[in-house]
């Protein structure tokens, strides 16, 4: 992290272009399981698969766990900001399962986790803390070669941080605070920008900015700052639009929704168990076994992250294929196709094809004259104090540490 603070690049990097990691500095690692259980596209999954854990005799408990070195039955914990779990060694827990939570499990695609600090190796208190109903999170995807896919997405849920290549990227939240207090951006850079481009800018204008125009490189994210207000104010419209579809209808927003004509149904009814996932271009149609979806744009088939196909990994972690290797609490899992995944899907294909649909407009913002990183130390925006890269002190509420007792933040 140092290096790029320092301004290193490497090759292959645009150096008229500041990296992401340089315009919002606070970023956190990705969450760390340890246990696939914990996450399910369902919740009655999670319920289901928690009741048979603490049902279990203590040496059938044990070896569901799947202890590590992070985690065992017996390590103290303290509970998840916001989330009233116990905080007793999990060994000797006989209560009900903690309500789910939605998640953006990965880019496009949200699922379900058990909030329990207990069975998650590196949960990333800090995100939690800030996850309220003002806060986004930016999501890096992990650099990987000849990718044609986004280098960034946002989330209005809290993000695992999963990557579809392994090689996961960071996750940036848009404010330090709850409340959407203190933005998350290097000091002096809403000046600079407000300077240039009118009073108008604001924390949710530059997260617009670099989720239309951000690129990938092999530093890590860039960010290409535009130096003329017109490119700006079109770049931060198209973001805006970008936001929205990503949000999918959070806090009260419409959701994605392609003109009547183009809009995907269901021709044949998904089966209980699809034999497998196709995609026919003529008649642009998507098969589940037996079952049809179209109209499916090509766009939304062929819309990949970090060189994965979206469609593809979504099924796949919901077929009954990806379970033949499964065992103890992960073999607990719907025995069929769910009613709710046909609704996700069509959800789904929408927003990709939307998506896919603004890239020409996102590909016209890389013309023109920038503000470049030399332009940003001029200014005093760089280098971006060590504080801005560490999180904030959050002192909002108080959190239950280990067995019980008041934990010090």
């Amino acid at each position: 992290m140092a290096a790029r603070a320092a301004g290193g690049r490497n090759e292959g990097q645009d150096t008229d272009a500041p990296l992401l990691d340089d315009l919002m500095p606070w970023s956190v690692r990705p969450l760390r399981t340890g246990r696939p259980w914990v996450t399910a596209p369902d919740a009655a999954t999670l319920r289901a698969r928690w009741e048979r854990l603490v049902r279990a005799p203590a040496g059938e408990r044990e070896r569901l766990f799947r202890a590590t070195r992070a985690r065992t039955p017996w390590t103290p914990v303290a509970a998840l900001p916001g989330q009233a779990t116990g905080t007793g060694r999990f060994a000797r827990e006989e209560g009900p399962c903690p309500e789910p939570v939605r998640i953006a499990h990965g880019p496009f695609d949200e699922q379900w986790l058990l909030p329990d600090h207990r069975l998650i190796d590196a949960a990333r208190p800090e995100l939690w803390r800030v996850a309220d109903g003002h806060q986004l999170f930016a999501v890096e995807h992990g650099y990987v070669p000849q990718d044609t896919g986004p280098a960034l997405s946002v989330t209005a849920l809290l993000p695992d941080g999963h990557s579809p290549a392994g090689r996961p990227g960071l996750i940036r939240p848009l404010y330090r605070r709850p409340e959407g207090h203190e933005p998350n951006l290097a000091p002096g850079l809403l000046g600079l920008l407000r300077a240039r481009h009118g009073e108008s800018v604001t924390a949710r204008s530059v997260l617009a900015w670099a989720l239309a125009a951000a690129r990938r490189s092999p530093a890590g994210c860039v960010v290409p700052l535009p130096a003329d207000s017109a490119r700006w104010s079109a770049g931060v419209e198209l973001g805006q639009e970008l936001l929205r579809l990503q949000m999918r209808g959070a806090r009260g927003g419409e959701r994605p929704r392609l003109p009547g004509g183009r809009r995907p149904y269901v021709r044949a009814a998904i089966p209980p168990v699809p034999a497998g996932l196709a995609y026919d271009p003529d008649g642009e149609t998507l098969t589940l076994g037996t079952g049809r979806i179209s109209p499916v744009p090509a766009g939304a088939w062929e819309f990949r992250v970090s060189g994965v196909r979206m469609l593809e990994l979504w099924f796949e972690r919901r077929s009954a294929a990806g379970a033949v290797d499964a065992d103890g609490l992960e073999a607990l899992r719907p025995r069929g196709w769910l009613q709710e995944w046909t609704s996700e899907l069509l959800e789904l294909i929408t927003l990709l094809a939307l998506l896919d649909g603004l890239r020409p407009r996102q590909e016209s913002l890389a013309d023109g004259p920038r503000i470049t990183p030399a332009d940003l130390r001029a200014a005093g925006v760089l280098p971006v104090p060590a504080a801005a890269r560490r999180p904030a002190s959050v002192l909002g509420h108080q959190e239950e540490g280990p067995d019980g007792q008041f934990a010090l933040l």
